[in-house]
Formats: C-alpha cells, sequence, structure tokens
C-alpha cells in the first residue's frame, strides 16, 4: 500500500519535458489518423511564463480543414443511428479516462496557457464534468406526443441530430470549453471538427487522444491546428462549407460577429458565448467581507483571463473606501505571481505579447487621465514579460478606455456610485451582457436588482457562477444559446414533426 507522501508525489503534476507524457500529442486528428498539415508547415506553442518552446505541431489551413469536414461527414452517416444507450456508454468512457488523466492534462495546459497548476487542475475537473453530463443526457433527449385536433391523425415530434458541426474555441479554457461543446454535440449524435486556439492546441489534442482510447469511432471527433495566420480562412470555410450543419464558437465578440456573418448565406445553425464586461456590484448593506472574497474567485482566476471576470467593479459610496482597502490588503496578502508550475502561485502570465500590451495600454490610459493606483499598476518584468501585477484603480471617469472596455487582464477598476438606479444606469451601458454580481443583504433589492440587470447569468453574493448543472450564455452581444445543463443539447438537434394521417 502506498504510503501519504507516495500518493502526494503520484498526484503532483509532471513537468512537460517528462517522457511520461504520452499525451503530448504534435499531430492533427483527421479521419482517426494523426496527420501533419498538407503543405508540411508547423509552428510552435509557446509557454508564456518561459517563452520557451512546449511542442511543435501542424500549421493547417483549408485544404486540410476540408479533408476533416468530409470525416465528419461521412461518419455522421453511422454516427447519427448509434443508440443514445451506446452513445452514453462512449462518453462515459470517456470522462473515465479524463479523470484517469488529469493531471497530465493539467500540466499539458499549464505548459501552454500558463495558468497556475491548480487552477489547471480545477478546470480539468470542471470540464470532465460535462463529458460526464452529457453522457447522461444521451439518453434524455425525448420526442413528444401531441393531442390531434382529428381522431384520423396521430402527431408526434421527435428530435434528431442536426449533422456535423464545427467548435471553435479559445485559449483560456482550452479542456472546459471543448468539453461542454464536444459533450453536448457527440450526445446529440453530431460529430465535430474541432479548432483550438492557436494558443493552446495541445490540451484538445491530449483530449482527442482519449476520445479515441476510449472507442469512439474515427472521424466522429477531428482536431486541426492553425497559427493565427491561416484561422480566418479556416473559420470562413467552417461556416460556409454545405456539409457543417452548425457551428459553435466562444471567443471575443469581434471575431463571433464575423462568423455569424459568414453563416448567415447558409442559414447556418450557430452558438456563440463572446465577450463579457461584468460589473460587481456591491450596495451598502453587503457583507464586504463575502464581497471581498467573491471578487478576488471572479476578478483573478486565470489572471482575469475569463469572460465571466468583475470588469468594472461599482461600489456604493458609504462603503467605498473600506471595500477598496479590504480588497488592497487581501490581494497583498495571498496573490502570488510567477511561474504556474509552482503549487504556490495564484497568479500566472498573460497569454501572448498582445494581451500584455492591451492590459498596459489600458491601464496606462487610465492613470494619465487622473486614475489613481491603489496597488500595481505596472508590468512585473522580474517574473518574464508577460506578467502585469494585480492592479487596482479608482477615480475612474468615463473618458478612460477602463469605463468602458473588457479588459481581460488582473486590474481592478473602481467606480462610485449613490443609489440603486445609478448603480444598474451603469452596469447596463454596456453592449456585452454575459454575467453579472451583485452583493446585497436586501432581498428585495436582491431581486430588483436581478431582474433589471441587462445580462444572462447573475451571481448574487456568489463569485463563482459557472457550473455544468446551469445554462450558460449571454445577452445582447454576449451570445446566442445557451451551454452546460438540459439546454446545452439545443444547438445540436432540431425538431422533426411527423403527421400520421388517415388512421
Amino acid at each position: 500500500m502506498l504510503s501519504a507522501s507516495a500518493v502526494r508525489a503520484a498526484m503532483r503534476p509532471r513537468d512537460i519535458t517528462s517522457r511520461g507524457l504520452h499525451l503530448l500529442k504534435q499531430m492533427a486528428l483527421i479521419n482517426g489518423e494523426w496527420v501533419g498539415a498538407a503543405s508540411g508547415r508547423t509552428f510552435q506553442v509557446m509557454n508564456p511564463a518561459e517563452n520557451s518552446v512546449v511542442a511543435t505541431v501542424p500549421d493547417m489551413n483549408a485544404e486540410d480543414t476540408q479533408k476533416a469536414i468530409r470525416a465528419a461527414a461521412d461518419a455522421f452517416t453511422t454516427w447519427q443511428d448509434v443508440t443514445a444507450k451506446d452513445r452514453s456508454i462512449l462518453l462515459r468512457k470517456w470522462y473515465n479516462l479524463l479523470v484517469q488523466n488529469q493531471n497530465e492534462i493539467a500540466t499539458i495546459m499549464t505548459s501552454e496557457s500558463g495558468k497556475p497548476i491548480k487552477e489547471s487542475l480545477g478546470e480539468v475537473t470542471y470540464g470532465n464534468s460535462f463529458i460526464e453530463w452529457f453522457s447522461e443526457e444521451a439518453r434524455r433527449i425525448n420526442g413528444e406526443i401531441i393531442p390531434s385536433p382529428q381522431q384520423s391523425k396521430q402527431i408526434f415530434l421527435t428530435r434528431q441530430p442536426i449533422g456535423p458541426v464545427a467548435l471553435i474555441t479559445p485559449w483560456n479554457f482550452p479542456h472546459a470549453m471543448i468539453a461542454r461543446k464536444a459533450g453536448a454535440s457527440l450526445a446529440a449524435g453530431c460529430t465535430c471538427v474541432i479548432k483550438p486556439a492557436e494558443d493552446t492546441p495541445l490540451t484538445a489534442l491530449a483530449m482527442a487522444q482519449l476520445a479515441q482510447d476510449a472507442g469512439i469511432p474515427k472521424g466522429v471527433i477531428n482536431v486541426i491546428t492553425s497559427d493565427r495566420k491561416n484561422a480566418p480562412e479556416i473559420g470562413k470555410l467552417l461556416c460556409q462549407s454545405p456539409l457543417i450543419a452548425g457551428v459553435s464558437f466562444t471567443g471575443s465578440t469581434a471575431v463571433g460577429k464575423i462568423l455569424y456573418e459568414q453563416c448567415a448565406d447558409g442559414v447556418k445553425r450557430i452558438g456563440l458565448e463572446l465577450g463579457g464586461n461584468a460589473p460587481f456590484v456591491v450596495f451598502n448593506n453587503a457583507d464586504l467581507n463575502k464581497a471581498v472574497q467573491g471578487a478576488m474567485v471572479s476578478k483573478f482566476r486565470n489572471c482575469g483571463q475569463t469572460c465571466v471576470s468583475a470588469n468594472r467593479f461599482l461600489i456604493q459610496d458609504e462603503v467605498f473606501d473600506e471595500f477598496v482597502s479590504m480588497i488592497c490588503d487581501t490581494m497583498k496578502t495571498t496573490l502570488v505571481i510567477g511561474n504556474g508550475k509552482d503549487e504556490h502561485v495564484t497568479i500566472g502570465p498573460l497569454i501572448n505579447d498582445n494581451q500584455m500590451r492591451t492590459v498596459k495600454n489600458l491601464v496606462d490610459d487610465a492613470v494619465a487621465k487622473g486614475a489613481k493606483v491603489m496597488v500595481g499598476g505596472k508590468t512585473a518584468e522580474k517574473y518574464g514579460d508577460k506578467f502585469f501585477e494585480p492592479t487596482v484603480l479608482t477615480n475612474i471617469t468615463e473618458d478612460m478606455a477602463v469605463y468602458g472596455k473588457e479588459i481581460f487582464g488582473p486590474v481592478v477598476v473602481c467606480i462610485r456610485f449613490k443609489d440603486e438606479q445609478e448603480a444598474l444606469d451603469i452596469a447596463n451601458c454596456t453592449r456585452s451582457g454575459l454575467a453579472a454580481y451583485v452583493y446585497s443583504n436586501d432581498i428585495a433589492q436582491v431581486f430588483r436588482v436581478s431582474k433589471k440587470l441587462e445580462f444572462g447569468m447573475v451571481g448574487v453574493n456568489e463569485g463563482l457562477i459557472s457550473t455544468t448543472e446551469a445554462a450558460f450564455g449571454g445577452v445582447k452581444e454576449s451570445g446566442i444559446g445557451r451551454e452546460g445543463s438540459s439546454h446545452g443539447i439545443d444547438d445540436y438537434i432540431y425538431i422533426k414533426y411527423v403527421c400520421l394521417g388517415n388512421l
């Protein structure tokens, strides 16, 4: 029997250079085969904390993508007829393998994304839960019998898979975003072509290897990799190919709008989970300890690089100074900057140079226009060129870019408000509508504000709202459709009406 120390050692994530990492794939997956780009081109996947090469993967283009689309279309002819029970069993096998290999997947994820290893392990657990959930939902995609207005007719509805789908996923959650899309699409009976972000393709490839190991048939899951320059042509083909029945995309609002327009020509099913600009509203009657705790979870997970990160902290006058003081103190004592491989680190690097420039420019603009830096405010170059200090800004005015722009970095922007209506006006003055957070101990106020906030998800006295069982998605320009929950299947099925006459 293993000792406690041996168990802890076995659970400790390994270095990416370990020869034991059998899931570190450097080829793409098309029709069950691990292949390179037809052109022979490759690109390097970099560790943002170390600026070191993690792996080299195929730099694919539209020609390669067409092969993946054809493979998914061919596989759909048989996969759609696999019983719901058998699809459920295969998804469950995939889930079991994902759980068994969670430490290796987390190690790969930290190496390519830079996020702290504890967060990577948390994401793998979260992502795996979607595969488990949809393995169960596969057997609950039920039809309906409708009472007919005429005795000679019988009316019933069936739910059928829409066909092969394209899943385009972001770099900030390279495991969970694939899991909640692929889990739902496979459960519904669809096949898929997955295009992971160029910054983080290795997690997707590891998941695909385990899907193969679980016995999911060839062509049901295909993964194509490409550098940033080929992404537009690949996205356009996925949207416009007549063989692709639907597209699911998580990423920026700007790219989402392009894909939405490209899908229009084929009147194609589309699901979009786009950018957020989450308000974090703290009223005078709030429990400030809970508010600060929720703010830390919401703001600094993945270095602030999440679509549901609190972006604008709206603090009522009476508690503004106290809240700012408390969050500054908490940041100083709990946040640890460094390489995500270190289990003590809580703040890793930003994903790439472009994101680093964006965050720095936003903070510099605010400071130049009169914002006060309470904590941080500059790059943390001693850790590497993609690290930025956790920052708190006050004296925010409307002419500052941080007032209305999604930051996607470890920056807390504190804005005063006088009353409930002003808080709502500021919170809703954005075209984004993904997530919002409210801290109040007045139950009547909670119901009023939750109803009036123009966001698809609202956390009340809670900073961590994502869970498999809940419907995830936004309103306005933050997206179309919902992921997770029983509604996560909806994007991948259509309803067929059958009328039996002359009975």
